[in-house]
């Protein structure tokens, strides 16, 4: 499993935690439960398999939803 924390262009409403957690569970390969959005720092993090999913059809579902993303970092769990 991989951990994504994806920095996001700031989150101008609640409503956009929203769309964005909707959007990611149904993406196979996301870890349920695993999504963490804070919209204060306008970071998402998430943990996936990657032999399932990889970080760029993350990023893309994000930014078709109208949010860019500025940068990631991955990190392998443990």
């Amino acid at each position: 499993m991989t951990i994504a924390e994806l920095k996001l262009e700031p989150l101008t409403c609640p409503s956009c935690i929203k769309k964005i957690n909707s959007s990611l569970r149904k993406i196979e390969g996301v870890e349920n439960g695993s999504i963490d959005i804070r919209f204060n720092s306008s970071k998402v993090f998430t943990t996936f398999d990657p032999q399932k999913v990889n970080i760029t059809t993350i990023v893309n579902n994000i930014e078709k939803l109208g949010y860019p993303v500025e940068r990631y970092r991955l990190k392998t769990k443990m």
